[in-house]
């Protein structure tokens, strides 16, 4: 084999064009391709349209780690598969050329116990993302706590990357808090909270982009009020870490957290 600088790569692509599909002649197998998926809101729009098909398979290669939890989660609650085929070709890359990809991607490990450990997270996260199972606030090595709109189902996504299982719960004013976050430990328990003039914009935008009035009860600046003071009220009575999320990307709030709990945010 020649030589050469590790920099240097040859993709070589052999395939034998629906090869899967072919090992299955008696079912009919339509392809529906969906190209240039860069944001949420298109995300969303596929998944409105794949939701009338019957019996999904979803083979996806995106880079953005946001855009892995929806496609996890959508595939979970409809009982479908899904599948990640670039990540085994960027980790593939980076042994060879020993060169960190530019963005991390969500699942970017190859097969190995690392890699599970990580997509094991992820499932986690969906699982027990807005409170849906209160079981899961005793399994999680953290559990977010915030109103609407304080990041906590992409900071869910982000932790889960770094191999940590997330659970979070939306806060209410006057709705039951269950008796597993009172059984935590307080240093796992992250309370986020946000600036009321950065939360009222952030929901009144969220409105506008599903075509609705901007104004109303969950854009109200004293029901906004009273929400935070509500949370903050359980966070000083649980004892456990506050971050303001305001101003803060995803990155340098999840930097904050692995800090709290001593963990390496460099760690792979």
């Amino acid at each position: 084999m020649a030589e050469t600088n590790n920099k240097e790569l040859n993709i070589i692509i052999i395939s034998d064009a629906a090869a899967a599909a072919a090992q299955f002649p008696d079912a009919k197998i339509n392809y529906r391709r969906y190209p240039f998926i860069t944001d949420q809101k298109k995300l969303n729009e596929v998944f409105q349209e794949i939701e009338k098909y019957p019996n999904l398979v979803i083979i996806y290669s995106l880079v953005k780690d946001e855009m892995q939890m929806p496609i996890i989660k959508f595939a979970r609650e409809h009982q479908i598969q899904c599948v990640d085929i670039l990540s085994p070709i960027v980790e593939a890359i980076q042994q060879i050329t020993h060169l960190k990809p530019n963005q991390k991607i969500g699942a970017q490990h190859s097969l190995n116990k690392k890699y599970f450990d990580r997509i094991s997270a992820m499932e986690f996260a969906v699982m027990y993302d807005d409170g849906k199972d209160p079981k899961g606030f005793l399994e999680a090595d953290v559990v977010l706590l915030g109103v609407s709109r304080t990041s906590k189902t992409p900071l869910s996504l982000f932790l889960a990357n770094k191999n940590l299982k997330v659970a979070n719960l939306p806060l209410v004013p006057e709705t039951h808090i269950p008796k597993e976050i009172y059984e935590i430990d307080p240093k796992k328990i992250i309370g986020l909270t946000n600036d009321p003039s950065v939360l009222n914009e952030i929901r009144r935008q969220r409105m506008i982009s599903y075509g609705l009035n901007p104004d109303t009860a969950y854009s109200n600046m004293d029901s906004i009020n009273k929400e935070l003071e509500s949370a903050q009220k359980l966070y000083k009575e649980l004892g456990c870490y506050v971050i303001n999320v305001a101003h803060r990307s995803i990155e340098e709030t999840a930097a904050l957290i692995l800090e709290h709990l001593g963990i390496d945010n460099q760690a792979n």
